[in-house]
């Protein structure tokens, strides 16, 4: 049974994931199955130990299997590469950093060859979640058409069990949800098993741009990132007192 999520990504500390775990269990309604995701990120370059604007927002490769200490949490660990390079064993190699804690994949990509994906993932012999962004490249890549998203889509049907739909891939712009519909109930429709996830823009003061999705699909998951800073850069550290804001508003939204 695949259970919603609400998400933070760019977790630094296993601190951070306590303190937010904390804030996650005394917001949550009794009611509510849902799971809090602390999300790691990882590029194709920070793997390898090359330059990058990101190497010093992103956590130490050798720190992720710490963060992912907790057994309450959905560990996973955001695998960035738009350029597609040597995806097989990257991923497999990106996997082992995330420890015995890891049980979520999320492939920040532009529709990754699913073969490479699927033997990368068996080959780390963990048991994942895998979760397929489709952000704005990948959706101008299909035409802007929810028909060619869930064509495209066919290929990774036994491989991912979320697809998160965001045109902002952590920059901070603000969702269109409304505009996100169609995508949403294309996918459901041809692919009931595979569960939603949203994020564009979402902090505390913006999570509500997500509300229309919300009424079409109330399992939705929904992620957020660049707004949990002041300057709204993902290059800043998250202020922890807005994601707490965030995560309180978010689990009202979502009862």
């Amino acid at each position: 049974m695949i259970i919603p999520y609400v998400g933070i990504t760019d977790f630094m500390t296993f601190e951070q994931v306590q303190q937010m775990l904390a804030v996650f269990k005394s917001n949550l309604a009794p009611s509510q199955n849902r799971r809090l995701h602390v999300g790691v990120m990882m590029s194709y370059k920070t793997l390898h130990n090359l330059e990058t604007r990101w190497t010093k927002a992103f956590p130490k490769k050798e720190n992720i299997a710490d963060i992912f200490s907790s057994s309450e949490t959905m560990n996973c660990l955001h695998y960035a590469d738009y350029e597609a390079i040597d995806v097989q064993c990257s991923i497999a190699k990106a996997i082992s950093y995330g420890g015995n804690g890891i049980n979520a994949l999320q492939l920040d990509m532009i529709w990754p060859n699913p073969d490479y994906i699927a033997k990368a993932v068996f080959a780390s012999g963990v048991n994942l979640e895998v979760i397929l962004q489709i952000g704005k490249n990948a959706i101008e890549e299909a035409n802007d058409d929810p028909k060619e998203v869930v064509k495209r889509l066919s290929g990774y049907k036994d491989i991912v069990q979320y697809v998160l739909l965001d045109k902002s891939m952590g920059q901070g712009l603000g969702m269109d949800a409304t505009g996100l519909i169609p995508f949403a109930k294309a996918v459901k429709e041809a692919f009931p098993e595979i569960s939603i996830v949203a994020a564009g823009g979402l902090g505390p003061e913006s999570v509500g741009l997500v509300k229309p999705l919300v009424l079409e699909f109330p399992d939705i998951s929904i992620d957020a990132q660049g707004k949990l800073r002041q300057s709204g850069n993902a290059l800043d550290p998250i202020d922890w007192n807005m994601a707490e804001m965030y995560l309180i508003k978010a689990l009202a939204l979502l009862k």
